[in-house]
């Protein structure tokens, strides 16, 4: 099974981050300039919350608030989950889907060490997927694996 560690390494353990002071505009900018749908909420190098293109949606544009007069810490969702490098891909899609969300961090001895995105899980699952395939077919053809 493939573990969200192997994900961050291969993906990059780069992780986008604003403080809670920073607006919501510089936040929204940031994601747009890295083409990411979320970031992290890091005071002290702590993760404290985490600020999403939804967060924006839903706290900012219905509510009538202004993006360059809002910080990020009062609409950042605080009640964060995230997985730890050895858990599997299968437990992220588990914990993605029951609890609706499309980005987790990744904690390693209480540190951000990535961040894995649905369409990081997704991706994964696929290949992993692929590569099975093409194995049972050349297990299946006497291909590669010597079969007389």
């Amino acid at each position: 099974m493939v573990t969200v560690r192997e994900v961050v390494q291969d993906k990059g353990n780069d992780v986008w981050s604003v403080g809670p002071r920073a607006s919501v505009y510089e936040a929204l900018e940031l994601m747009a300039e890295k083409n990411i749908g979320a970031v992290a909420v890091l005071e002290c190098d702590a993760l404290v919350g985490m600020f999403s293109e939804r967060d924006y949606a839903r706290k900012v544009i219905l509510k009538g608030k202004s993006s360059k007069d809002t910080h990020v810490a009062e609409l950042m969702s605080r009640d964060i989950r995230t997985v730890a490098p050895d858990q599997t891909v299968e437990d992220c899609m588990r914990l993605m889907t029951d609890q609706r969300i499309r980005h987790l961090p990744v904690i390693e001895k209480g540190n951000l060490m990535g961040l894995v995105s649905i369409g990081d899980i997704v991706n994964t699952i696929i290949s992993a997927q692929q590569t099975t395939i093409q194995s049972l077919e050349g297990y299946i053809s006497g291909g590669s694996y010597g079969a007389q």
